[in-house]
């Protein structure tokens, strides 16, 4: 996988979503507390599963808006430019934000992403808005693991990162990535980059 290689041909059409990276710190804080892992904790938890398996750090990142298989990158990238000018021009202060807590949807484990006050709860939204998606009932997480079958042991499972809370931080960018599905799993590489404050979206 690549993630951090810019797509200097625009005007195609591919399969894009819009996201937010964490900060390094808060990436190392998490690879840590999944290294730190008992062993025999983790083979309790997923015992029923097959093929559990950690994603690597890399790929960890919130989805804001997913815009299709077949979206067209210079119409992606000019809406979000467009939205992101509007919103520094009243409200340029990006959130502040940590990775906490813990749950499941079906075949993923996932850690949350908590605002630290209302007004960032405000401000993430915004980014959401920004992005293209919806706002309302939009669940901030990033996907750190998946299994192919198999029913979890759900409490096992959210209870290996129990009481876990990483460090603060607050996004600089939204990225427009591509996503090409492989064999190995999706590959993704950073298309378009939108700064979300004003020191950073000259």
């Amino acid at each position: 996988m690549v993630v951090g290689t810019t797509i200097a041909r625009k005007g195609r059409r591919m399969r894009l979503f819009t996201a937010l990276w964490p900060s390094d710190a808060a990436l190392r804080h998490l690879t840590s507390a999944v290294d730190r892992l008992y062993r025999d904790r983790l083979a309790a938890a997923t015992a029923g599963l097959r093929k559990f398996r950690f994603s690597g750090s890399e790929r960890w990142h919130l989805t804001l808006c997913f815009h299709g298989d077949d979206a067209d990158l210079d119409d992606v990238t000019e809406r979000l430019e467009s939205r992101v000018a509007r919103l520094l021009a009243t409200d340029p202060a990006p959130p502040r934000l940590r990775l906490a807590g813990c749950g499941t949807f079906r075949g993923v484990l996932w850690i949350g992403v908590e605002p630290e006050t209302t007004e960032d709860d405000r401000a993430l939204r915004a980014l959401v808005r920004a992005a293209g998606g919806d706002p309302h009932g939009y669940r901030a997480h990033l996907t750190i693991a998946r299994w192919a079958a198999g029913r979890a042991a759900r409490e096992l499972l959210t209870g290996l990162f129990t009481g876990y809370a990483g460090p603060w931080w607050q996004p600089r960018e939204l990225t427009v990535v591509r996503s090409d599905l492989r064999e190995s799993g999706p590959e993704y590489r950073i298309a378009h980059r939108v700064g979300v404050t004003r020191a950073s979206s000259g």
